[in-house]
């Protein structure tokens, strides 16, 4: 089962319940300073963001392909089977690739610690295995937030889509969003009306990569004879003018 949240925008009463379930679970801290900050940071995974009467939820999106983890070159950050994008501190060396690869400009890094890390929702993968909710889930008192299969939960969009047209905005935030999210979201309203951003690309980021990557054997050979080439000549000149000395 591949493990995700659908969060339902429509449903959320800006609580903050989820936050304060997350910040325990990491052990971070959390008071009504921190309640305020409407953004994700090393002491912030997950956020809720006012607009108007309406509320949105920021959070990592899992990515069915992450950008974060294609970029990773000490491969500190990975998609499991199971749904979460996990990070492995003791493998990372600090490069901070993920900050600049994620399209949705999620993972944190402790800029003010002594042995910095990068902080980030991993959607509570210790529970996967025994198929508890995550915490936010758990904490939610609306039911806003709801975790499981991603399948199921895409019908269960579907359904709520269908069956209350004119409370919806009739599309689902993560099915096609570089290719896929494990989190899914509802809106009353176009979401870039809450604070998400539908400019991303459709296709998988990684896969922009690969294509790149794909032709750098004929970069390297192009290369390689160009050099060749270039070595060839300078030292056909010093040859020819070595030559014209003697004689």
């Amino acid at each position: 089962m591949a493990r995700a949240v659908l969060y339902d925008s429509t449903q959320c009463v800006g609580c903050r319940q989820c936050e304060e379930a997350c910040s325990k679970r990491w052990k971070l801290p959390y008071d009504e300073k921190i309640a305020a900050e409407e953004k994700t940071s090393a002491h912030k995974l997950t956020t809720i963001r006012t607009y108007g009467e309406r509320f949105s939820r920021k959070m990592c999106m899992h990515c069915l392909d992450p950008a974060c983890a294609s970029a990773c070159p000490v491969a500190a950050l990975q998609k499991t089977a199971a749904g979460p994008v996990v990070y492995e501190a003791d493998r990372c060396m600090g490069c901070r690739y993920c900050l600049v690869a994620c399209p949705f400009q999620v993972p944190s890094y402790e800029w003010s610690a002594r042995l910095p890390l990068v902080k980030k929702c991993d959607l509570c993968s210790d529970r996967a295995a025994t198929n508890e909710p995550t915490r936010c889930s758990e904490a939610c008192p609306t039911g806003a937030s709801i975790t499981g299969d991603r399948d199921a939960l895409i019908a269960e969009a579907k359904k709520r889509l269908a069956g209350k047209p004119g409370e919806y905005y009739q599309r689902i935030y993560g099915i096609e969003e570089v290719g896929g999210t494990s989190v899914l979201i509802l809106s009353a309203v176009p979401f870039e009306q809450i604070g998400y951003n539908t400019q991303v690309e459709k296709t998988a980021l990684p896969q922009y990569t690969w294509s790149a990557l794909s032709h750098i054997p004929d970069v390297v050979a192009m290369g390689t004879v160009l050099m060749g080439g270039i070595y060839w000549i300078s030292h056909r000149k010093e040859k020819v003018a070595a030559e014209e000395g003697r004689s």
